[in-house]
C-alpha cells in the first residue's frame, strides 16, 4: 500500500496534483510488482484513465494475458463501478484498498459489485488499509480546489 500512497502522490504539475491522488500497483503470486498505474484522466483526457486500469493494463501486457490468475491488486482508494469490473473481468485474485468511498465506491459502500454472487469470479476483498492516510491524501487534494 505504501508504493501505491507514494504512486498517488507523484502527478504534480507546477506544484498542483494534476489528477484525484490515487495509485495501483499489480503483485503477481510471488509478490513481485508487474503493473502499477495514477490516475491519467486529466492527462490523456481518457475516462477509462483510473489508477486501477491502468495497473491492470500495464500487468496484463507484462504477463502476456489478459488473466491475472494469482495477482493482487492494490489500490489508495476503493475501486468505482469500472474499475470493480476491470478487476472481476481480469480474474484479480485478491485486491486490497486504502480509503473507502461514500460517493462512488463499488466494493462495499455503494454496491458490492466484486462479491455479488451472480458473477463469475469473486476476488477476495481486504478494505482500509492504510485508510487515514489514503484519505488524508484525496481530502488535501479537494481542499486544495475549493
Amino acid at each position: 500500500m505504501r508504493q501505491a500512497l507514494t504512486l498517488a502522490t507523484t502527478r504534480v504539475v507546477d506544484g498542483r496534483q494534476v489528477d484525484v491522488p490515487v495509485g495501483a500497483v499489480v503483485l503477481d503470486p510471488a509478490g513481485v510488482v508487474i503493473g502499477s498505474g495514477t490516475n491519467v484522466r486529466e492527462r490523456d483526457n481518457d475516462p477509462t484513465g483510473h489508477a486501477e486500469v491502468v495497473a491492470i493494463r500495464v500487468a496484463a501486457a507484462h504477463l502476456g494475458s489478459w488473466r491475472l490468475d494469482g495477482c493482487t491488486l492494490v489500490v489508495t482508494l476503493e475501486p468505482c463501478t469500472m474499475c470493480a469490473g476491470a478487476i472481476v473481468l481480469a480474474r484479480v485474485e485478491t485486491l486490497v484498498f486504502g480509503a473507502y468511498d461514500d460517493k462512488a465506491g463499488a466494493v462495499g459502500s455503494l454496491w458490492d459489485v466484486v462479491r455479488d454472487r451472480r458473477l463469475n469470479h469473486r476476488p477476495d476483498v481486504v478494505g482500509g488499509v492504510l485508510a487515514d492516510e489514503t484519505g488524508e491524501v484525496l481530502r488535501r487534494f479537494f481542499a486544495d480546489r475549493r
